[in-house]
């Protein structure tokens, strides 16, 4: 099967291009970019030399694409933009996965209040919100079009959703701490993001409306039974890459830890890529860079009767390009781990 990805020139596309340039089953035919349109893959992204196909960046025309024998895209591109090309690409046939947030959000107003305008209102209804892991199965047969999921709200989604489908903690009170490497804000050029200015430096920050908080509200709101809200509070940390989250939840009337264990076991019994530490154990970000887990773990504290979760993972894999692929593999009937560790 023959994908492209547009965009492929940013941390998540670069890393789309490395697991589909090893993926056993699909052939990786176009990779765009407006900026290095022309040149040699090797040599915008020389870590692939060798490996490149002979490759060349070419123009993002989403029209010529879409007339291209390309079965499935990948859109590697800022909110706004991904829509401009979902409007063209998806009537024409195509399979979709967008990896910005143009489609995670299925309401309009909430997108709109985050985000702005949106570009591609029409595709709303057809788009579906893909996490492997929870989403019902409908969404393979149903979907022309697939938001993947966020960095933030995986590490959120990944713990919480099983525990409040179950009703092991509180829907009231919920406090989650993020802190994200800096890869996570993409490729610019801004003082912020500078090394002098990260290294030695941990700062809060999309204080208290990060744009991620509506996609983890929605997707809580409509698949475990009740509406939620949280308190979220990213961070931005002196690290390439990785995401850690802690979230503080109150524990449901009568809810132990043992509880909270099976019903996590009970939902990722055989799912490969996450995995349920024991309580003893903090995920550690060290250990899920470059690799599409999500690792989880969680303890209980009586004197204040609070469940205090914790979650790490890589926000360019699991967050993005991996997650990506792994939807991918399960839309077109591949083995769900094909390419992926």
């Amino acid at each position: 099967m023959k994908v492209g990805i547009i965009g492929a020139s940013g941390y998540s596309g670069e890393v789309l291009v490395k697991l589909l340039l090893g993926h056993p089953h699909v052939t990786l035919a176009a990779v765009t970019s407006r900026t290095h349109a022309g040149k040699p893959l090797a040599t915008v992204i020389p870590s692939v030399r060798g490996a490149d196909r002979g490759l060349k960046f070419s123009d993002s025309n989403a029209e010529a694409l879409a007339a291209s024998d390309i079965d499935l895209f990948f859109l590697a591109l800022p909110h706004g933009a991904a829509a401009t090309y979902a409007k063209i690409l998806v009537p024409a046939g195509k399979r979709v996965i967008d990896l910005s947030a143009d489609f995670r959000i299925a309401d309009l107003a909430t997108y709109q209040k985050y985000y702005g305008e949106h570009h591609a209102p029409e595709l709303l209804p057809h788009a579906r919100y893909v996490l492997p892991e929870l989403s019902p199965a409908s969404w393979k047969s149903e979907a022309k079009l697939i938001a993947s999921p966020g960095c933030y709200p995986t590490s959120i989604l990944v713990p919480l959703w099983p525990l409040l489908k179950a009703g092991i903690v509180s829907r009231e009170h919920i406090v989650v701490n993020s802190y994200s490497g800096v890869s996570g804000a993409g490729k610019k050029a801004e003082e912020m993001y500078l090394f002098v200015e990260r290294a030695e430096s941990i700062k809060a920050y999309g204080l208290v409306k990060h744009r991620h908080l509506a996609e983890v509200e929605e997707q809580l709101s409509t698949h475990t039974g009740g509406t939620t809200i949280l308190q979220f509070n990213p961070h931005l940390a002196p690290m390439r890459r990785g995401i850690a989250t802690t979230i503080t939840v109150p524990a449901a009337q009568g809810a132990t830890i043992e509880r909270l264990y099976e019903a996590w076991n009970a939902a990722y019994a055989s799912t490969p890529f996450v995995q349920v530490l024991a309580s003893n154990q903090t995920p550690d970000t060290a250990h899920t860079v470059g690799t599409n887990r999500v690792d989880i773990s969680a303890v209980h504290d009586p004197r204040t009767n609070n469940f205090v979760i914790t979650s790490a993972e890589d926000n360019l894999v699991k967050g993005a390009s991996g997650q990506a692929v792994q939807i991918m593999n399960l839309w077109c009937g591949f083995p769900e781990t094909a390419g992926l560790v």
